[in-house]
């Protein structure tokens, strides 16, 4: 078993499943067939299925979702539960509420909690927490999450506890209805104007999966992403600025600052390095503002820097600005 997935035990049984080749899906790949046959999984369940080793065809294992079947052949499948759905279990971790109501939570975000399960990290996540905090949690998709901040980001980060929040907040986020503002410390000295508006799509980088880049809309997939980054401060050894994000793209703060030629303290992924006292990115989601989706009222909050990135502002003798 990968060190990334958690164990699999006793309360976990696999169901196992017969089915049969009909006329109709003579000469289709195995995981077609296999979504014709059982169509409450999505394929790309299946196809997961097939290349672990949980299906059989004629009694003969199956590990290529391309393989084409026969009709009358008989097809066993090992419906064992994914990662995913393993990683949504409740545990009981301390959370900084900053906010609360019948509606919304808003937390203060540590750096290094990943906010929901995935490849590397399918527990001890902000999703655990709240699945363990709110039974009602488990009702919601993703259990009331709307928005998400990278794992090494601190910061606010809003969660619906009801499904007419969640629904009022992924509206809101998607007319560009709640102010997101950050705090970010980054390498070289700022030149030139000192507010500029980044419009720079971002796609996938096409020679490292694991990063985002700007790139050409007519040569490469992505999505429109803007950025109003402000200096707030220099320091011989760099700068600090104010980012409002206008979209929400993957990483889109630090990608944007490395298109500029600022990445972040930190940030090896996008070229920074660590540096007074800092190994993981420097940003901080200090400032969040949105009309709550219930009862139309204003509301905004924010919050000081955590100690690390304190100590690197005192290291870099840059103040932040009482506002």
């Amino acid at each position: 078993m990968p060190d990334d997935e958690p164990p699999l035990d006793a309360a976990d049984a696999l169901e196992q499943r017969t089915l049969t080749v009909g006329a109709e899906l003579h000469g289709q790949r195995l995981d077609r067939a296999l979504a014709a046959l059982a169509p409450e999984f999505s394929r790309n369940y299946l196809r997961q299925l097939i290349e672990d080793g949980a299906v059989r065809v004629d009694s003969a294992a199956a590990t290529k979702p391309a393989q084409k079947v026969r009709a009358g052949q008989r097809l066993a499948i090992e419906l064992r539960p994914t990662p995913m759905a393993r990683a949504f279990v409740p545990q009981a971790i301390a959370l900084q509420v900053v906010y609360e109501d019948e509606h919304l939570l808003v937390i203060d975000k540590p750096a290094g909690l990943v906010v929901h399960p995935a490849a590397g990290n399918w527990s001890g996540t902000l999703l655990n927490a709240l699945l363990a905090r709110d039974e009602r949690a488990a009702l919601l998709p993703r259990a009331g999450i709307v928005h998400r901040l990278d794992k090494d980001t601190s910061g606010l980060i809003v969660v619906a506890r009801t499904r007419a929040a969640m629904d009022g907040l992924a509206e809101r986020i998607a007319a560009r209805q709640v102010r997101r503002e950050y705090l970010a410390l980054a390498h070289r000295t700022w030149r030139g104007p000192a507010a500029r508006e980044v419009d720079a799509p971002i796609g996938r980088d096409a020679r490292n999966r694991l990063r985002m880049a700007v790139v050409d809309l007519n040569r490469q997939p992505g999505k429109p992403a803007q950025t109003r980054i402000e200096l707030i401060a220099n320091a011989p050894q760099g700068c600090l600025v104010r980012a409002l994000l206008h979209t929400g793209r993957t990483h889109q703060i630090r990608v944007h600052m490395a298109h500029l030629g600022h990445p972040l303290v930190g940030d090896a992924l996008y070229g920074g390095a660590p540096a007074a006292g800092l190994t993981r990115q420097a940003l901080h989601a200090r400032r969040l503002a949105l009309t709550h989706p219930i009862t139309g009222r204003a509301l905004a909050f924010e919050t000081p820097p955590p100690p690390d990135l304190e100590r690197a502002l005192a290291d870099w003798a840059v103040v932040t600005p009482q506002e």
